[in-house]
């Protein structure tokens, strides 16, 4: 039969197996990693099975942990799920609601839009979480995605949060000061271009360039590789190399004169980025009133 303990123990050996880390789960709830041991050592015990395979490196679920939680977890997760959505029923907005997406949205798009509801309703509580992966919201039960595009896998639904996207390719006056400039796609192979490596393949970022109808996937080298927007960014400002990044964090930096914009008519469009959330689940009415504040607008004609 179930009780509370059981209830509190499969609680805790969902988050070792979704952090695949004793420490980083114990973290999560809020108890001491002895604690969170104990918890799991009790209910393998009390069930005569060991869910839980631990190494000194790491620790994933058994065979039986596996069966576990793919039963039991969707049904916690139903419960959780209806118990937020009577919450909602209160006069106000509440709960907690967790997004993934990179720094650079965070920055630019999440934070300037959510920071005024926050202010409104304060019993919304958000958790931004920043990363260049392509996250599995549900396995890591998130609320919310972000990503550039409107493709998602079938069983999501997308909402525009920007408009397009322009990509630029910028330097600064200092490093134009020892280098020409390119004048076609081809000649950013004889420069020092700062790269972006994409954790989700491990593979650095082709730069995809586009006139007219002419394309070019130009994949450039040079001396920097970093895995973040804002430090490709930064390290074009201190004149270390190009850069191929946003008009919403370069554009200020070129009407100011600190960067300058090349190959302008090499510039391509992109899809803007779309927030993304599971059809199957019910949402609750802090995560709606959050979609809504992020959804895009076309200014008034």
């Amino acid at each position: 039969m179930a009780s509370k303990e059981n209830i509190s123990d499969l609680l805790a050996l969902i988050a070792v197996a979704r952090e695949g880390s004793f420490t980083k789960a114990a973290a999560t709830m809020g108890i001491s990693q002895s604690g969170l041991s104990h918890r799991i050592r009790a209910l393998e015990t009390r069930m005569g099975l060991r869910l839980l395979a631990r190494t000194t490196r790491s620790v994933s679920p058994t065979e039986a942990g596996e069966r576990v939680l793919r039963t039991v977890a969707p049904r916690l997760a139903e419960i959780e799920e209806e118990l937020q959505a009577l919450a909602d029923l209160r006069d106000k907005p509440v709960g907690t609601v967790r997004i993934t997406a990179t720094d650079l949205v965070v920055d630019t798009i999440l934070w300037p839009r959510l920071a005024p509801l926050l202010a409104r309703y304060p019993d919304i509580k958000l958790e931004f979480s920043t990363d260049y992966r392509l996250t599995d919201i549900v396995e890591h039960r998130f609320d919310i995605g972000v990503r550039g595009g409107g493709h998602v896998e079938k069983d999501m639904i997308a909402v525009r949060i920007s408009p397009d996207i322009q990509r630029m390719v910028v330097g600064a006056p200092a490093y134009f000061d020892k280098h020409p400039v390119p004048q076609t796609p081809e000649d950013l192979l004889q420069h020092n271009c700062i790269s972006l490596r994409l954790l989700s393949s491990g593979r650095l970022y082709a730069w995809p360039l586009k006139k007219g109808e002419r394309e070019a996937v130009v994949r450039v080298e040079g001396q920097l590789v970093f895995s973040g927007s804002y430090q490709v960014l930064n390290a074009a400002l201190g004149g270390a190399g190009l850069a191929f990044t946003t008009d919403a964090i370069a554009k200020p930096h070129v009407e100011a004169g600190r960067l300058r914009q090349v190959l302008e008519d090499w510039s391509p469009t992109q899809p803007g980025y779309h927030l993304y959330y599971p059809s199957h689940r019910q949402l609750s009415r802090a995560v709606t009133m959050v979609i809504d504040a992020l959804r895009h607008r076309d200014p008034p004609g």
